[in-house]
């Protein structure tokens, strides 16, 4: 017959953290390789104009978008088929909405940046100037003077 015994048991060995660094590391490169910085999810369509003289921003931190296009077809039946105005994620109800979102994207600037602020506005070939002359005047009420079009470089096909 076996006997056992009951030798107050083994202890296990302490395990080794040698290599948690290693693994912390691969994850931050992995992470860090695979995520998209997306800033804004267009609900618009946007077929953007082209142009011939083009200059590029240098600091696009100074930049703040607005998106003026007809909506995509699963929002159309919310909210219809004629041009809307996207602030970040959401539409603005109207022209108006837009003073008040500058006045918030320029209060979460530094001091210093504010006056160096540009709004681009990123306007679909086919919107009606009437929406892009609203919006223009709203953010002349937000003191928001420097505009930007954004547009694609046309090819030269002399």
């Amino acid at each position: 017959m076996a006997k056992f015994r009951k030798d107050g048991g083994k202890k296990l060995p302490a395990i080794s953290t040698s290599s948690l660094p290693d693994i912390i590391f691969m994850l931050l490169f992995f992470f860090m390789t695979t995520t998209s910085m997306k800033e804004v999810t267009l609900r618009i369509d946007q077929k953007m104009p082209e142009a011939t003289e083009l200059t590029k921003l240098e600091k696009k931190s100074l930049v703040k978008y607005v998106y003026i296009g007809i909506p995509k077809k699963n929002e159309q039946k919310n909210f219809g088929v004629e041009s809307r105005i996207q602030l970040d994620d959401a539409f603005a109800q109207s022209p108006a909405e837009v003073e008040s979102y500058i006045a918030t994207k320029r209060a979460a600037m530094k001091e210093e940046d504010q006056p160096f602020m540009i709004v681009s506005l990123k306007v679909d070939k086919d919107t009606k100037m009437g929406v892009v002359t609203d919006v223009k005047q709203a953010l002349r009420k937000a003191y928001a003077l420097k505009i930007n079009y954004t547009a694609f470089q046309r090819a030269n096909n002399y």
